[in-house]
């Protein structure tokens, strides 16, 4: 078999694998992220899927790291112009090797879960935001 057939033969990773990989790392849940479903550590976006189930945006530690990836395997790793200013990185999950793929996803989930938890807004605290934002300024 040559190195190409091996190549081909381990990419690509199904959508219930990717899930899969995901549960399995510490603190992760299934939630939501901007109304969309998404999978979050200890309440921080983590990944969430896209393209009916056949990309994967996954959070990432830096710009950096998604650019080194993108230029590695532009076949599996991409970024659209939403994404171009945040550390995240697109997954074609057909085209990516499994092994890079479930180190990518564990690095990643390092990164968030060593977060601190997201910041709760109080109802009283926006209201009085919202409040003081439609007062009149200089009296």
């Amino acid at each position: 078999m040559t190195k190409d057939a091996i190549r081909r033969r381990n990419r690509g990773v199904r959508p219930t694998d990717a899930r899969r990989l995901l549960r399995k790392q510490t603190d992760v849940a299934e939630g939501t992220s901007y109304g969309m479903p998404a999978f979050l550590v200890n309440g921080r976006f983590l990944a969430r899927f896209r393209d009916g189930d056949t990309v994967m945006v996954l959070q990432l530690a830096t710009i950096s790291d998604r650019d080194v990836l993108v230029q590695m395997d532009p076949r599996a790793f991409f970024l659209t112009d939403h994404y171009r200013n945040y550390p995240a990185v697109l997954i074609r999950l057909a085209e990516v090797p499994r092994p890079l793929f479930a180190n990518v996803v564990t690095e990643a989930w390092r990164h968030v879960s060593s977060l601190p938890p997201p910041r709760r807004w109080k109802k009283t605290a926006r209201r009085r935001l919202e409040t003081r934002s439609h007062e009149p300024r200089g009296k």
